[in-house]
């Protein structure tokens, strides 16, 4: 900038003018200039804009995960790993790339203190993490409603843990940050809109209205798990009333939002977007972002071992001669692949997995898994510490120790 255009400004100044308004959490950069009658100060503008603008995150960790049942019986559903890391990492790197580095997770009672193992104060990730309890599933918006201290007077940005967007959040953030608006929801269009909450337009495309999983959708445009606030919207949420599923629902804050004529934008997500509540989603996911995946070979591959295709493989893992691997798939660190063993595309193997015989295909294997079958293993999520094998003795026949709510196709 050229510093002819810049009128001095003594700190002490600034910041009696930023004391006496400090409570107005509505401030923009434009009122600084108007009312100081000054141009941009490079440094103080982009300080002050920081400090007021800088936007909080929000990950949702709780719910039951019953459609995930029995994988959810011991940890909650965003720790289930996809291509090798868990869902709910993906939403904090995304928050984190797009600059969000305060960051509350909020905990349900489904093993929260696994979340807190894994995710720790935020340091190794980059973040700093505050730990809200909910306990008790009630509601989207009753999650975000425990908030209001973290949030303070700040934007922040509520991302359910687990969702997957490609792209990520960076330049929604930065237009939300910048504009005046009190919401702003993210778009995706689906085919069966019956699923999900829905957006209903004017003749001039103005949002008008939300819907929850309709029979007759005004739209195909589905809200996704990601939604930016001003603190607004919490005083929409007080005057909530628990739905039929005795929740606080978000839509319907929203909904007041809009009817109170508060400032409500959308924008659409260009690529996919994934709510991963169910096993299918799941193996889709993992597709999805094996897809996009860059190889990488940071571990032993044999003489004689056949690599295919995009295929990554872990610090410590050993690729036996034979083995054959067709990409894209990933491989996790300190596993063994034997010499008996196809590895096929869409498939993700854990850390500490062992695989002495049998043929993998477009499924998930978690940690500490140990796999000897005659057979091909296929769409299908194998829990961590699993122990898979092949029963040669007669009389042949499958042996089962199920648990709840398991799925079994032989």
């Amino acid at each position: 900038m050229d510093s002819s255009l810049v009128k001095p400004i003594k700190m002490s100044e600034l910041k009696a003018w930023v004391a006496k308004r400090s409570k107005d959490s509505s401030l923009r950069i434009d009122k600084i200039q108007r009312e100081l009658k000054t141009k941009p100060l490079s440094v103080d503008e982009g300080l002050w804009k920081m400090r007021r603008q800088k936007m909080k995150g929000i990950i949702l960790h709780g719910g039951y995960g019953t459609r995930l049942r029995p994988l959810t019986h011991t940890g909650p559903k965003q720790l289930i790993p996809v291509a090798n890391k868990p869902i709910s990492q993906y939403v904090l790197e995304d928050l984190r790339n797009a600059g969000t580095t305060d960051i509350a997770i909020v905990l349900g009672d489904v093993y929260p203190e696994k979340v807190k193992e894994h995710y720790g104060d935020g340091s190794k990730f980059g973040v700093g993490i505050e730990y809200i309890h909910q306990g008790e599933p009630k509601g989207i918006a009753q999650a975000i409603s425990l908030c209001r201290g973290f949030v303070g007077d700040s934007p922040f940005v509520v991302y359910l843990g687990d969702n997957l967007l490609k792209g990520g959040i960076e330049k929604f953030a930065r237009e939300f940050s910048e504009s005046t608006h009190d919401g702003m929801i993210l778009l995706c269009e689906v085919k069966n809109p019956q699923r999900f909450g829905v957006a209903e337009f004017d003749k001039s495309g103005k949002l008008i209205r939300l819907v929850e999983k309709p029979k007759e959708p005004p739209s195909n445009y589905a809200l996704t798990g990601i939604y930016f606030f001003r603190p607004k919207i919490f005083e929409m949420i007080k005057r909530l009333k628990p739905s039929w599923r005795g929740e606080l629902e978000i839509t319907e804050a929203v909904q007041l939002l809009i009817d109170s004529g508060c400032d409500v934008s959308y924008k659409f997500v260009k690529g996919w977007w994934k709510d991963t509540g169910a096993p299918e989603d799941l193996l889709e996911s993992n597709r999805l972002i094996l897809d996009e995946m860059a190889p990488k070979i940071e571990g032993n591959v044999e003489e004689g071992a056949t690599l295919q295709g995009r295929v990554s493989i872990g610090k410590g893992s050993t690729i036996k001669s034979g083995a054959i691997l067709r990409g894209p798939a990933v491989i996790g660190e300190n596993t063994l692949i034997d010499e008996r063993v196809y590895i096929g595309p869409y498939t993700s193997i854990g850390n500490n997995v062992v695989i002495t015989r049998g043929e993998i295909e477009n499924s998930i294997v978690m940690d500490n898994c140990q796999i000897n079958v005659h057979e091909k293993i296929t769409d299908s999520l194998i829990g961590p510490d699993s122990k898979i094998a092949t029963n040669l003795g007669a009389p042949r026949g499958y042996r089962f120790i199920i648990g709840e709510s398991s799925r079994i196709t032989v």
